[in-house]
C-alpha cells in the first residue's frame, strides 16, 4: 500500500516539495503552484523520471493506476517507455512549429533582419497552407514537390529559397529527434530535371512592359478593383519593388506632405528610402483607405490582415493574361525616364538604387526632394510619371467596393 492518502495529497497542494508515495511513485509540488505525478524507473543503470500528468487533473487512485501500467511494461513486456513517449511528443510537432523554433534560434546570426523576416515569410505565403500542419516526420518529397510546383516556374529563385528553407528545417528536425531520417536530397528528387522540371531562364520572367503600353493598362487595371490591383497599381506610380508595396502600413505615408517614407527593414539596402506621391499615387491610397481594416495596419492587406503574398501581384498581371514581370514595371520607368530626358541620378536615386561611384557615394547628400515651396528634381519626376501613367484619368474614377472585385 501507498504512503500517500487522499488527504495528504489534498494538503500537498498548498506546500512545495517532494512527497514520495512508493514504488517509484511521488508527488512534486513547485513553489509556483504546479503540482504533477512522476515515476522513477532505472534503466540501463540510468534513473528516469517519467511525468505523469498533473496532480490537479490525476487523482492518487488514477496516478497509481498509470505508474503500475508503465512498471509492467517496462518489467514485463520490456517495453522502452522513454522511447515511445519521446516518439509520441515528436509525432506531434508539426512543420510550422519546427520551421518557427528553427527560426527563432537562428535569425540572431544571420546577414540582417530583413532576410530573417524573409526567411520567414517565404515559407508562411508558399508551405504553411500545405505542410503548415503536418507533422515533420510525414513529410516526403511528393509534399515538398506539391508546394513547389505553383512557384516553379512563376517565381524559380524564390521557389528555390523554399525549397531550400522547407530542407533546412526537415534537417533540423531530425537532429531534435523528431523525424527519423534528414530532408530529401537536393540532388535527388528535388534537384530540377528530375522530381521538378528543369527551370526556364528567370530574365524570361522579368520580362517589362513596354512603357508606351503602361497607360493603357492602367486604365485595364481600374476596370476591377481589388486590394492586389491596386496594389500594382500604387507600385508602377511609385517605382518601388514588390516588397516595399506589400509590407506598406499607413503610419508610412505622410499624405498631407505627400510624402511615403519606407522603413530600412522593408528596403533591399536596407536603408530607409522616401518617395514623392503624386496625384495619382493619392487617389490609389484615397480609394484603399476608403476600405481600410481596422484590426490592421496594412495598407493592402490579404489573408486575415497580413501583408499579402509576394504572388499575389504576379497573379494580377496573369488573370489579365499579361506575360510581363512585376518587377519590369522599374524598367518601363527607368526607359520612360530617360526618353523623357530625366538626369540618371535623380532616376537612380529614385529607384533606391547604390551609387556605384563609391566617391560620389561620399559626398552626394541631396535627395532630390526639394522643399515643399521649391519642389525637388524628384517630385517633378514623380509627377511627370504619375500624369503619364494615368493618362487623364487620374483623380476621376469612383471609389468602388472591393468586395465585388477579383481575389487578387
Amino acid at each position: 500500500m501507498g504512503k500517500l492518502t487522499a488527504i495528504a495529497v489534498k494538503a500537498a497542494l498548498a506546500n512545495p516539495g517532494t512527497y514520495q508515495d512508493g514504488e517509484g511513485l511521488f508527488l512534486k509540488v513547485d513553489k509556483r503552484g504546479g503540482a504533477s505525478w512522476f515515476l522513477r524507473l532505472q534503466r540501463d543503470g540510468k534513473r528516469h523520471d517519467i511525468g505523469l500528468g498533473s496532480a490537479k487533473l490525476l487523482t492518487l487512485a488514477e496516478a497509481r493506476e498509470k505508474s503500475r501500467e508503465l512498471r509492467k511494461a517496462v518489467k514485463v513486456e520490456r517495453r522502452d517507455v522513454l522511447a515511445e513517449k519521446k516518439d509520441e511528443a515528436a509525432a506531434k510537432v508539426t512543420f510550422r512549429e519546427a520551421a518557427r523554433q528553427y527560426h527563432a534560434e537562428n535569425k540572431a546570426g544571420w546577414k540582417s533582419p530583413i532576410y530573417a523576416r524573409q526567411w520567414l515569410a517565404s515559407l508562411e505565403n508558399h508551405a504553411f497552407a500545405k505542410l503548415g500542419d503536418v507533422p515533420t516526420g510525414g513529410i516526403g518529397s511528393p509534399d515538398i514537390i506539391a508546394v513547389l510546383t505553383p512557384i516553379w516556374q512563376e517565381i524559380p529563385e524564390t521557389a528555390r529559397q523554399v525549397r531550400n528553407r522547407i530542407c533546412a528545417v526537415l534537417d533540423y528536425a531530425h537532429a531534435k529527434g523528431w523525424r527519423s531520417s534528414e530532408a530529401p536530397s537536393g540532388n535527388g528528387s528535388l534537384k530540377a530535371g528530375r522530381g521538378l522540371p528543369r527551370q526556364v531562364k528567370e530574365r524570361a520572367n522579368r520580362k517589362a512592359m513596354p512603357y508606351v503600353a503602361v497607360p493603357a493598362f492602367m486604365v485595364a487595371l481600374q476596370c476591377k478593383p481589388s486590394f492586389g490591383r491596386l496594389a500594382l497599381e500604387l507600385l508602377i506610380l511609385t517605382a518601388v519593388r514588390s516588397q516595399e508595396v506589400r509590407l506598406a502600413t499607413w503610419a508610412e505615408f505622410d499624405l498631407e506632405a505627400r510624402l511615403w517614407t519606407i522603413p530600412a527593414d522593408h528596403m533591399k539596402r536596407n536603408k530607409a528610402h522616401m518617395v514623392p506621391l503624386s496625384d495619382a499615387a493619392l487617389v490609389v491610397l484615397a480609394k484603399v483607405a476608403a476600405f481600410r481594416m481596422a484590426e490592421s495596419d496594412v495598407v493592402f492587406p490579404g489573408m486575415a490582415g497580413k501583408p499579402m503574398s509576394d504572388m499575389t501581384l504576379l497573379k494580377v498581371l496573369r488573370d489579365m493574361s499579361e506575360p510581363y514581370h512585376v518587377h519590369g514595371f522599374r524598367s518601363a520607368f527607368t526607359d520612360w525616364a530617360a526618353n523623357e530626358g530625366f538626369a540618371d541620378v535623380v532616376v537612380e536615386a529614385a529607384l533606391a538604387h547604390k551609387t556605384p561611384d563609391a566617391v560620389q557615394a561620399a559626398y552626394r547628400r541631396t535627395t532630390y526632394l526639394g522643399t515643399p515651396d521649391k519642389p525637388g528634381a524628384r517630385v517633378k519626376l514623380m509627377t511627370a510619371w504619375g500624369r503619364f501613367c494615368s493618362g487623364g484619368i487620374a483623380g476621376t474614377g469612383n471609389v468602388t467596393s472591393l468586395a465585388g472585385g477579383e481575389a487578387d
